[in-house]
């Protein structure tokens, strides 16, 4: 089924009630959004003459048009490419390059990052908003598509341990049933209830719009492109009943922020992206109460592998409330989660191992058979977690089995940013870690071997991958731990790196 015919079926049926908001006001109707992407999908169709099943690249800031430009790619059959917009315009080429996206849709500004790096397959960059976006819109509307559940909608781009990053393929069926589980698991959603995208819409909080419009819900970008903790909770007023989803870091400057908010216009808060510390988290129910859920999910997986409910999180009088808090919740019923051992075998309750699910996940990678076969090998998809259950089925996690640093939610490869300062001809080794901190949750720390100025080795960072995964700090030393075999021993470094920095 096309996720498409949710936005056409409550276009016909509620026409009138509102469907998009921008800043405290409404700006379409679902009649006219409904309107809007099928005439969309048919200039797509006919006028850029793409065939179902071809690629269209989206780089842009959360805006009402987001929305509008997901469901007419798939009213027409074509599945979409949202990326990033924090990337350089050297990772955002590659991204459209491997999805062979013929069309890009870039807010503006960004449309001039991606101008000189446009691959050759690129053959239409398109400014969101202006006179030929607009033309679109003339067109004469087509019917949506007749996709099956398992035909490509999202592809979703997430950095491996190579640095590379690799499309997982989320299908029709998968982002509907990651919508069903949202709504019955973590936030039911009733006709007029918004939905505020303060997350970009491009990753976590661009899968729960599709709840939303099936519910009749409103989708809310903020009149400001970056996050405002003033703006959200002034939005919260605006918007009764309003859910959000949000980084940790992102709930920390609103627990921050001395703006006033009245809480009990808040549906709820869901965190994702990386563990809360429980600290945080008590400092935020005591500020907003208990109106926070907790999922854990990956791109692989689209917020569909463990959630932390409303319920738990407000059950303080239960004898194991703060350890539940420290968890990442129960499996959802839709997916089935294990702890594995090193052949992927189960492991009893208590023990550390991979986290491995399966249910709601993805085809694969896109162009990438080899790591596809690794990680769904046996059916599961192995997550590169690793966690334990307890005797109830909360998982805690532990740590990564990967050394993807995640800071203010964003995940950082290691792997990619050695690279870019090996560049440097005076770097002769360098090792990336994460280093825990308060506000980021980790941040980004290159130990260097070598003579290289820090300042050129900014410059270096600044001219090859987005800006916020540039090193916070550089140390330079003689040499690196390493074990016979000559391999560096990031868990030895970050542990030197963890004592040095208590100093």
């Amino acid at each position: 089924m096309n996720l498409a015919l949710w936005l056409e079926r409550v276009g016909l049926s509620h026409g009138d009630r509102p469907a998009l908001g921008l800043g405290a006001r409404v700006v379409r109707n679902y009649a006219e959004v409904a309107g809007r992407v099928a005439r969309l999908a048919a200039s797509l169709r006919h006028r850029f003459v793409l065939e179902p099943g071809e690629r269209v690249a989206i780089v842009a800031k959360n805006s009402p048009d987001y929305l509008e430009l997901m469901f007419g790619i798939w009213h027409a059959g074509l599945a979409a490419v949202p990326a990033n917009a924090k990337l350089h315009g050297r990772e955002l080429a590659y991204i459209l390059e491997h999805s062979g996206a013929r069309v890009c849709f870039a807010s503006h500004g960004l449309d001039s990052e991606i101008g000189p790096h446009a691959p050759a397959t690129l053959e239409r960059l398109v400014t969101i908003g202006s006179a030929e976006y607009e033309a679109l819109f003339a067109a004469d509307p087509i019917s949506a598509w007749p996709c099956q559940g398992d035909d490509l909608a999202w592809l979703f781009y997430t950095s491996g341990t190579t640095g590379r990053p690799k499309g997982a393929m989320l299908t029709h069926g998968v982002l509907a049933a990651a919508s069903y589980a949202y709504a019955a698991e973590v936030d039911p959603v009733a006709a007029g209830d918004a939905l505020l995208h303060a997350a970009p819409m491009s990753h976590g909080s661009g899968v729960y719009m599709m709840a939303t419009v099936a519910r009749l819900g409103i989708n809310v970008t903020p009149e400001s492109s970056s996050f405002d903790a003033a703006e959200v909770l002034r939005q919260f007023d605006a918007w009764p009943r309003t859910s959000m989803f949000a980084a940790p870091t992102m709930v920390k400057r609103l627990v921050e922020c001395r703006a006033d908010c009245n809480p009990d216009h808040i549906r709820t808060i869901i965190w994702g992206g990386a563990p809360m510390y429980v600290a945080d988290a008590l400092k935020a129910i005591e500020r907003f109460g208990p109106r926070f859920a907790q999922i854990y999910g990956q791109g692989e997986a689209p917020m569909t592998i463990t959630a932390l409910s409303r319920q738990d999180i407000a059950d303080r009088d239960h004898p194991r409330w703060a350890e539940r808090l420290g968890s990442a919740g129960r499996a959802y019923a839709c997916s089935e989660v294990m702890i594995a051992d090193a052949d992927d075998r189960p492991l009893p309750c208590g023990e550390t191992g991979e986290v491995l699910c399966r249910g709601v996940v993805m085809r694969g990678y896109w162009r990438n058979p080899e790591a596809s076969a690794a990680t769904l090998k046996g059916g599961w998809l192995h997550t590169g977690d690793i966690g334990a259950f307890d005797a109830e089925g909360y998982l805690t996690l532990k740590d990564r089995s990967k050394d993807v640093i995640i800071s203010g939610g964003s995940n950082i490869y290691p792997r990619e940013v050695e690279e870019v300062l090996l560049e440097h001809a005076r770097v002769r080794e360098v090792s990336v870690i994460g280093r825990p901190d308060p506000d980021w949750g980790e941040v980004v720390v290159a130990y260097v071997v070598g003579e290289a100025e820090r300042s050129e080795l900014d410059a270096l960072c600044l001219n090859g991958i987005a800006r916020f995964k540039r090193p916070k700090e550089y140390v330079f030393v003689d040499s690196l731990p390493k074990n016979n075999y000559g391999k560096i021993l990031k868990t030895e470094l970050r542990e030197l790196d963890l004592q040095q920095h208590k100093r």
